[in-house]
């Protein structure tokens, strides 16, 4: 079923039409959503909404204006961060300038309405009011992570609800989105929130592992990006919590080091990470998260035949390397 839905989405994207003129404000729009990504978020919500309907297609333009609004938050979060790819390609500020991006981005949030407009009429109240909620918590939680960057230490459970809300809150809405689609009870798409919000969490710390300690190939992107940049990452802020004596100084030397060798900061912190048992409490933390969402979808009142498919990619995203 995952790959049918997939097919569907890939399909139904290609053929949107955004508009035309003038070409510079469009064409960007086309061109971050033709370098594809996962589009884990809309197949969370076909998958959500075929827990209760075999007719999920029905929905995939609305499930799609999840991944313009994500596309759209990527867009304008590359400008804040001066990324110069993404997914392998020129940045959209990088291609064209970070004027074109703002305003590019822009037009895709009033596109990502324009396809949750195509929902039942008598559904829309819930869902623009559900999803209203969740876009401010996005930026609320792109500003705390921006806010973090300027203070020397971050308290884990601040760090928890930061990711909670620049990353979780989505794929749980994206959840929530295929339930309230399909006409389930409040009570079953309130479950299907919360298991998107714990695994969202458990998803982001898994980022944050695979950028110290993934393979290169399979990441993707830099390994050890986050420690080049003194991120503060769930890692970090354990390792800032628990380091004494040399350990604890060898590790703020790094962070306040200003000339350095890359490669050479990375394996020290590493070595850090290492000794501090970092890896694992990392882990442990990821999977309290996983475990909690999966739970909650243990919990919904529907067969196991029908929970199979979004468990099983739940299981993928658990399991990832990349």
């Amino acid at each position: 079923m995952t790959s049918t839905i997939l097919e569907t989405l890939n399909r139904e994207i290609a053929g949107l039409a955004y508009g035309q003129h003038p070409p510079e404000l469009y064409e960007p729009i086309r061109y971050i959503m033709s370098l594809g990504g996962k589009r884990l978020r809309p197949a969370l919500t076909l998958l959500s909404s075929a827990l209760f309907t075999d007719q999920w297609a029905q929905f995939a333009k609305p499930a799609i204006a999840v991944e313009v609004f994500h596309n759209f938050t990527l867009m304008h979060d590359d400008i804040m961060d001066a990324a110069p790819l993404r997914r392998g390609q020129p940045t959209v500020h990088q291609k064209w300038n970070p004027n074109v991006a703002i305003l590019s981005g822009d037009v895709m949030l009033v596109c990502a309405y324009e396809l949750l407009l195509e929902a039942e009429h008598r559904k829309l109240p819930t869902i623009l009011k559900k999803f209203n909620r969740c876009a401010a918590e996005v930026c609320e939680g792109q500003q705390l992570d921006m806010n973090f960057e300027r203070l020397p230490t971050v308290p884990e459970a601040d760090y928890l609800n930061m990711i909670r809300l620049k990353t979780a809150v989505l794929l749980g809405f994206s959840l929530e989105l295929g339930g309230i689609l399909a006409d389930a009870p409040t009570a079953q798409t309130d479950l299907l929130y919360e298991t998107g919000v714990a695994i969202g969490t458990g998803f982001q710390l898994k980022d944050d592992l695979l950028d110290v300690f993934g393979e290169q190939a399979k990441f993707g992107k830099q390994v050890g990006g986050d420690i080049i940049a003194n991120k503060k990452t769930f890692l970090l802020i354990k390792a800032l919590e628990l380091a004494q004596g040399d350990t604890a100084t060898t590790l703020n030397r790094w962070l306040q080091a200003v000339d350095f060798d890359a490669t050479e900061k990375v394996r020290a912190v590493t070595d850090v990470y290492n000794r501090l048992n970092i890896k694992a409490l990392a882990e442990n933390k990821m999977n309290e998260h996983f475990a909690y969402g999966l739970r909650c979808l243990d919990a919904l009142d529907v067969p196991e035949t029908r929970k199979q498919p979004l468990r099983d990619f739940i299981e993928q995203l658990i399991h990832r390397e990349s």
